[in-house]
């Protein structure tokens, strides 16, 4: 902005928007050349007079050695004009001189100011100047030089540090990277997940979802206490089976007959963790395992699980229910002890080659009058297919869970467990979270594939609430969890109320029981989220590695030019187009055609 709006002379040299300027023509408005020879009609006051001339021409400011530091020195401190500046440097006062001191003064460094009073800065703030401008500078070069080698995907090994920022967007902990808006790549997830991988920071198979969903990925280091002594009931006499999956590393329940009676036997877990204890608030905070292709991470520290898990030790507390079936399936004279028990693990696999042998046809004539009930009372009869996904020595192994009797017998044995506590909390006033589910919203019961897929999608998600209410899917009228204390709160919680109540204490409120419900459903729904995009992940893994992969996909939707097919052999899911017309329930030969990790997405084509 000009100081004095004086109409300067024909050929002066005037500042025209920090660039020079010749005024050509005098009027109402001053025609100006620009460099490069244009011409533009301004306002006086958008102009400011550095010379008087005559410049002819703009080619004559011709750049020009001069003494600029030494007239600085001299003037160091003080105030100068553009013309004594132009003097002392240059021992000339021309348009040239005059435009080669006051890019000095543009500069901003030694000088500053207008050309009627510029200020001549002290050396201290000079030199500091120069150092920040020379780090700004080197910064600046370091910052360009980076972007080059993301570009070219070849990180140098300093840049890791920078690359945590593109870390944070790729594990949903910010939504902006400076870094992929100079690449011009979208902020989001996905696209620095893919950024990371091409730049080989991750490796191709690395897995974020359980960070991005926000789920725990560190077991639980915390002291715990000694086993308090207690008055159990002796059921070491009983024979009781811990019936799971071979491999598995926390077993918390087991069954025995005595008689015309199951027992259903659970990892005490509450004799260890006490409600409002450091450990208790640590499960509250996990809400439950998070169970990855990769591993277990433990919502409560393995100790718990190494001193209570069933059949883990020679002779193992326990917290048993005990209950009678009659013909109708209905459960009665239900009764809950602390016991002691020793329990024999036994994988469902040697189980299924044993159910006509006692006790396991006892056991399994129990269950299946109760399931027969559950039936009756619409139950969901679903059967998807299922597979349990490792990560083993670095293989990706993927395998069908076949549909066993022996694992049915032991579902059926915990949800009368279930079943039998809720019953027993709701006659004794004891406040606990009760797991509901309406029925679905549409599609009846089917056999097929597709129809299953329908019904399934029809259901809404199992709730816990603390006012007692049908629950659809397992065709109960009440139910709750109660058989994995070890790896799920809300079993814990339970169990910590029915413990209170044979203690003769007071139990949780249901002001308390419904604010830890809330507390550790938020954390379950990270951690559930978390298994499942790894879940899938791991399917994709597989898949990329194995690009001449061939099998069967099952049409389970039709969508306009696509199918919705699923494949059973990996339990996924996925959408193809297809030339022709296809029907619900078709089998269809396949072949992967492309899989995308960082989408979390793959392609099949259709073979002949």
């Amino acid at each position: 902005m000009p100081t004095h709006q004086v109409t300067p002379p024909l050929d002066s040299l005037v500042l025209y928007k920090t660039k020079p300027a010749r005024v050509a023509a005098l009027g109402e408005k001053i025609e100006i050349e620009l460099e490069g020879g244009q011409t533009k009609r301004v306002r006086p006051k958008d102009i400011e007079l550095l010379h008087p001339g005559p410049l002819r021409r703009l080619s004559e400011l011709v750049p020009l050695d001069g003494e600029m530091n030494a007239a600085w020195e001299l003037l160091e401190g003080g105030e100068t004009t553009l013309r004594e500046l132009a003097e002392l440097a240059f021992s000339d006062y021309t348009p040239a001189t005059v435009w080669a001191a006051w890019q000095c003064v543009a500069e901003g460094l030694a000088f500053v100011g207008t050309p009627e009073s510029i200020q001549v800065r002290p050396r201290d703030v000079v030199e500091r100047e120069q150092a920040e401008r020379a780090a700004k500078e080197a910064a600046e070069r370091d910052w360009r030089a980076f972007l080059e080698r993301m570009a070219a995907a070849r990180p140098a090994p300093e840049d890791a540090p920078r690359l945590s920022e593109v870390e944070r967007l790729a594990l949903g902990q910010s939504e902006h990277s400076r870094i992929l808006e100079a690449l011009g790549h979208p902020q989001t997830p996905e696209s620095a997940h893919r950024a990371l991988i091409r730049v080989g920071h991750w490796p191709e198979r690395h897995n974020p979802h359980p960070r991005r969903c926000g789920a725990p990925i560190a077991d639980v280091e915390l002291p715990v206490p000694d086993l308090d002594e207690e008055t159990r009931l002796d059921l070491t006499h009983l024979p009781a089976y811990a019936i799971d999956d071979e491999g598995n590393r926390d077993p918390d329940d087991a069954l025995s007959l005595d008689g015309d009676r199951l027992w259903v036997h659970v990892a005490d877990v509450g004799a260890l963790v006490h409600p409002d204890s450091e450990l208790e608030r640590e499960a509250r905070a996990r809400g439950s395992n998070l169970y990855l292709p990769e591993g277990v991470v433990n919502m409560l520290p393995g100790l718990v699980t190494e001193r209570l898990g069933l059949g883990l030790q020679e002779v193992s507390p326990a917290l048993s229910f005990a209950l009678r079936c009659d013909t109708d399936g209905e459960i009665r004279d239900i009764e809950i002890h602390r016991t002691w028990v020793r329990v024999t693990r036994l994988s469902y696999e040697a189980v299924e080659h044993r159910l006509n042998e006692e006790p396991f046809a006892a056991l399994r004539a129990f269950t299946d009058r109760f399931r027969a009930r559950r039936f009756a009372q619409g139950a969901s009869r679903l059967a998807l297919p299922e597979v349990s996904v490792r990560v083993e020595d670095g293989r990706v192994n993927i395998r069908p869970l076949p549909r066993l009797m022996s694992r049915e017998l032991v579902t059926d044995a915990m949800l009368m467990a279930g079943e039998a506590a809720a019953r027993f909390c709701l006659e004794h006033e004891i406040p606990i979270p009760f797991a509901v589910q309406p029925p679905p919203d549409s599609a009846e019961e089917s056999t097929d594939l597709a129809g299953m897929y329908a019904r399934r999608r029809g259901f809404k998600p199992t709730r816990l609430v603390l006012e007692p209410d049908r629950h659809a899917g397992l065709g109960l009228e009440r139910y709750t969890r109660a058989t994995s204390p070890l790896r799920r709160y809300s079993d814990l919680l339970v169990h910590q109320q029915i413990r209170a109540w044979l203690d003769g204490a007071p139990p949780l409120d249901r002001a308390s029981v419904l604010e830890r419900i809330g507390e550790a459903e938020q954390s379950s729904i990270a951690v559930r989220r978390g298994e499942r995009l790894s879940n899938q992940h791991w399917k994709l893994v597989y898949l990329k590695e194995n690009p001449g992969w061939k099998g069967q996909g099952v049409v389970v939707a039709l969508e306009e030019r696509r199918a919705v097919i699923l494949v059973p052999e990996l339990a996924l899911e996925a959408r193809i187009r297809v030339r022709d017309a296809v029907t619900l329930n078709q089998p269809l030969r396949i072949a992967v055609n492309e899989v995308d990790l960082p989408d979390l997405s793959a392609s099949f084509r259709t073979l002949g």
